[in-house]
């Protein structure tokens, strides 16, 4: 009793010392709301504290005293309570009792169940199993899309499966199977390739395939919603197409669950191909197209130019300046006939050279754009590369996507830059073999214009060497 009578005083004392450090904040809140003034100071916290703890103190002790000197009624007190315990004990008793009585109930049920049962046991839980496999398997299939039919209900794994649900799942089973030979048209919500949602048709063949407006279409999200595949070849689209539209009886599959497309999607275009280059490649592209304009300039300018050379040949008395060979035999008739021949060939090649730089000019910047453009495709593969060893250093080999860029700005440099240079070379082959021809026209109408001179010449020579002898005769 003694002890018990200590352990009630330790409680309240430390009750006390609870309600004694919360008391002096609250008032000194209660203060500070009332006055408006800032919060007391430390020294009167603990003056309070101090005061309140000895009128606890003095409280405690005036109970304590009280509850000792109250002996019988401290007794009765200390009788009920065991006298509670003890109904409580003997409550757990029976109920414990219970428990056991109804488990060993519940076992008797379960043996007579499986006794009875059999069979039946075992095919339910193979309904179930296979039930729920099913669901798994056409979670994402076409064919609960656009049609009546259902999955199968998911089953409670503890006890039978009753007849109404069996009912239930051969209804659904048949229905699947009476909707994977279908084909129907309805109208659904279908997100584009933007992600803006309308109402499109619709057309669903079992579970094979399902396609809109030459669209192959896909399920996403939990909740299936159709969206459109983001590549779909041109000759699959045209033939879905068709199909829509009652004008074609070939439609398209993708044999591999959608591996084929995830292939196409992630193939980039010419342009996204070209951009993966970088400013290397930028550079690559507009020296090449530099090139390709001086080159076709220059062709241009050679093709007139023999035009005009074959004019002028086919009337040698009028001479234009309008093209090399009539600008060379103008200067070679403007020398006059009291020249040397060695003179008149010196002059003659002076205006033949001073035509053959207008012939020969831009290939020398074809050739030089040729020769650059493989070297900056290697300088895109170096920095390529760089870029992908950086990110191994980072990243490590783990994710090849992290990669991918370098790899492909590697790749694709030197690809741009090979298709550069061919093509480059191949101009400056057609326009070095076009400005040769017409200079070895020119040289050789010159020697011809020369020699004819020189022929005249020595003719002339000659008649005035036998009119003088006649003469002296």
């Amino acid at each position: 009793m003694r002890r018990t009578v200590m352990k009630r005083h330790a409680w309240w004392s430390a009750l006390s010392f609870v309600a004694m450090t919360l008391l002096p904040v609250v008032a000194s809140a209660e203060s500070g709301e009332a006055s408006g003034s800032g919060s007391p100071s430390m020294q009167q916290v603990l003056e309070t504290f101090r005061v309140d703890s000895q009128a606890a103190e003095q409280r405690d002790t005036q109970r304590l005293e009280t509850l000792l000197d109250d002996r019988e009624g401290l007794q009765q007190a200390v009788a009920d309570a065991e006298q509670r315990l003890q109904d409580a004990q003997d409550r757990r008793d029976q109920l414990e009792s219970r428990q056991a009585d109804q488990q060993q109930q519940l076992a008797a049920l379960q043996q007579q169940r499986t006794e009875e049962a059999g069979d039946i046991g075992d095919i339910s839980g193979i309904v179930k199993q296979q039930a729920s496999e099913l669901r798994d398997a056409l979670g994402e299939s076409w064919l609960t899309v656009g049609g009546d039919a259902q999955l199968p209900p998911r089953l409670d794994d503890r006890g039978l499966i009753d007849l109404q649900t069996l009912d239930r799942v051969r209804q659904d089973l048949a229905g699947l199977i009476a909707e994977s030979g279908r084909g129907v048209r309805f109208q659904a919500p279908v997100a584009g390739p933007d992600g803006d949602v309308a109402q499109r048709p619709v057309v669903r063949l079992g579970d094979t395939v399902a396609f809109s407006d030459g669209d192959l279409l896909q399920r996403i999200g939990d909740d299936g919603r159709l969206s459109v595949v983001a590549a779909t070849p041109g000759d699959a689209r045209q033939a879905l197409q068709a199909f829509q539209q009652g004008e074609g009886n070939q439609i398209v599959v993708d044999p591999t669950d959608g591996d084929v497309l995830d292939a196409l999607a992630q193939q980039p275009s010419l342009w996204e191909r070209f951009q993966q280059g970088g400013y290397v490649g930028y550079v690559i592209v507009a020296l090449g197209i530099i090139g390709l304009l001086v080159a076709l300039i220059q062709y241009v300018y050679l093709l007139r130019v023999s035009a005009r050379m074959r004019r002028q040949m086919r009337a040698p008395e009028s001479l234009s300046d309008d093209n090399p060979l009539g600008r060379v035999l103008q200067r070679f008739a403007a020398l006059g006939r009291d020249h040397a021949p060695e003179a008149l060939e010196a002059r003659l090649d002076e205006a033949l050279l001073a035509e053959q730089p207008r012939l020969e000019r831009a290939q020398p910047v074809v050739k030089l754009i040729a020769a650059v453009a493989p070297l900056l495709g290697l300088l895109g593969t170096v920095t390529g590369m760089i870029v992908t060893f950086q990110s191994i250093t980072v990243f490590g080999t783990g994710d090849p996507q992290l990669m991918a860029g370098g790899i492909s700005q590697a790749l694709v440099t030197t690809v741009l830059g090979l298709i550069t240079a061919v093509p480059l070379l191949f101009v400056n082959t057609a326009l070095s073999s076009r400005s040769r021809r017409l200079i070895g026209l020119l040289e050789g109408r010159a020697s011809a214009v020369l020699a004819e001179h020189l022929e005249a010449e020595t003719a002339a020579v000659a008649h005035a060497e036998e009119r003088r002898h006649g003469a002296h005769a």
